[in-house]
């Protein structure tokens, strides 16, 4: 359609190029094959979009169903491996405090004891001192030095844990024996009920020097952790707080803390898991002997220092059988204090109202 004579005579371009035609705005005029064209170009985009996603789906549906296929597989093995062991002694294996293989008498008390106390004292050391760490590096260190510290924390995580068993063994041990346990036994040796975990000759190794040997090992994961998620908390949060008086400390406990709740019990629970895995430093440093004392002074054993120690030398029949009990006892504590884990993050969430 042609231009009125007005916007012909007027028009800037028509003076300027007087051989091009002007159509009017807002009356295009497109053929129908390119219409046609452009419908079935998006139709073929739309496809192979489609496509696409379907594939990427199933790929990671397949991902995931590999990972529970592993896990279902490992439960079984050592279901089937273990059956003999488990046929012989019954639910009486869990709680028998005997561990005899010249007798072929195979209990896991000792062992599960080991490894609760040493995981359940590690946390109670590194938890504070994670926290402490966590807090120094996002509130109070100097710019200059929160890099470099906090890359060194990081960096005690990739030390393999054959070399804190050796340091454990032929460092720590001789410095703890010498010069913590006897001051140990001399405080709190006489105090009523804790008296007795601290008796025993001081020979270095036994529950508690595993227990803090543990602890340094799982220290870089829970203050990794609990920097990253105090790093989260947005920074105007904590300047209101400031703003109205708060000190540090209440700035942490009202706001830090209730803002990352769960990812704190998340490291914490990670850090629970590497404690109730952990095998050579153990094994260095805990004493391997297949018996319960009272004192943390004294050896001890855990699942998986018994599993390493044991494990190439056993015969065929009921002692291997037992070790893969014992194997399967520490993948069901796992998955119990995985479940608790995830249990307590969603009760957080929950009464967040996430």
């Amino acid at each position: 359609m042609p231009l009125p004579a007005f916007y012909e005579s007027t028009c800037p371009l028509r003076r300027v190029f007087p051989q091009i035609t002007i159509e009017p705005i807002g009356t295009p005029t497109v053929s129908e094959p390119s219409v046609t064209a452009g419908i079935d170009l998006h139709a073929r985009q739309v496809r192979k979009f489609r496509l696409q996603d379907r594939f990427f789906h199933h790929s990671t549906q397949v991902f995931a169903f590999v990972v529970l296929a592993t896990l279902v597989g490992i439960l079984v093995s050592l279901t089937i491996e273990a059956w003999p062991s488990l046929k012989a002694f019954g639910p009486s294996f869990l709680w028998t405090n005997i561990w005899s293989v010249p007798d072929d008498e195979y209990g896991a008390l000792a062992a599960i004891y080991g490894t609760v106390v040493t995981s359940v004292l590690a946390l109670l050391i590194a938890v504070p001192i994670s926290f402490g760490i966590a807090l120094f590096l996002t509130e109070t260190c100097p710019v200059w030095l929160r890099r470099p510290l906090g890359t060194a924390i990081e960096l005690l995580a990739g030390i393999p844990s054959i070399v804190y068993g050796i340091w454990g063994l032929f460092v720590f041990a001789p410095l703890f024996a010498d010069h913590v346990q006897p001051p140990l036994q001399a405080l709190l040796g006489d105090v009523p009920i804790i008296g007795s975990w601290f008796s025993g000759p001081p020979i270095g190794v036994g529950i508690l020097t595993a227990s803090i040997v543990l602890s340094l090992m799982v220290i870089p994961f829970i203050a990794s952790v609990m920097r990253d998620v105090f790093e989260t908390v947005p920074h105007v949060l904590k300047e209101s707080a400031y703003g109205v008086g708060c000190t540090t400390w209440e700035v942490v406990r009202n706001v830090v803390l209730p803002y990352t709740r769960v990812g704190v019990i998340g490291g914490i629970m990670l850090g629970l898991g590497r404690a109730l895995g952990e095998t050579m430093a153990v094994t260095f440093v805990i004493g391997n002997a297949n018996r319960i004392n009272g004192s943390l002074f004294a050896p001890g054993t855990s699942i998986a220092s018994t599993l390493a120690n044991e494990f190439g030398e056993a015969d065929p029949g009921l002692h291997i059988a037992s070790l893969f009990a014992l194997g399967l006892v520490l993948f069901v504590i796992t998955f119990v204090v995985l479940a608790i884990s995830r249990w307590l993050i969603s009760r957080s969430m929950g009464s967040e109202g996430l």
